[in-house]
């Protein structure tokens, strides 16, 4: 049986994914949502693919920051990105699904520190690591 804090997590979580249009227009889908942690997916498509034929960069940092965002705002206290940073580990080529799991290794205060690791879903291959740093304000998510 799911916890207060765990659903609150996941209703904040549906109500963002709701108005989160560039998620969406990504095709990310969010998995899952706890306090402190989310899992979202993205299938690579053809329109995702840099010159050299492997997904962009940027659009593997746009999974990973969603990820992020979906973790940090899971107290229902709206949380912006502070910094944070990517490593590049291996490439995601065309038809691979990307899952991305963050993590909150911090949270005192209105400061935050999550990492967030992207994995190809079929050989569990680490694409990146990405570790965001988050301020909250006083405002509510729902």
């Amino acid at each position: 049986m799911a916890t207060s804090e765990e659903r609150l997590a996941a209703e904040v979580g549906e109500a963002m994914y709701a108005r989160d249009t560039a998620s969406q227009a990504l095709g990310m889908m969010l998995d899952e949502v706890r306090p402190g942690y989310a899992r979202l997916r993205m299938a690579v498509r053809a329109d995702m693919l840099n010159g050299h034929g492997t997904c962009h960069g940027g659009l593997v940092f746009a999974l990973a920051d969603s990820a992020f965002a979906f973790a940090c705002n899971s107290h229902d206290l709206v949380t912006v990105a502070a910094g944070c940073s990517i490593e590049f580990l291996a490439p995601a080529h065309e038809a691979d699904e990307l899952v991305a799991v963050a993590e909150e290794r911090f949270r005192e205060g209105r400061l935050g520190v999550y990492d967030v690791e992207v994995r190809r879903a079929a050989d569990g291959a680490l694409v990146a690591t990405f570790r965001g740093r988050s301020a909250s304000t006083r405002d509510r998510v729902l």
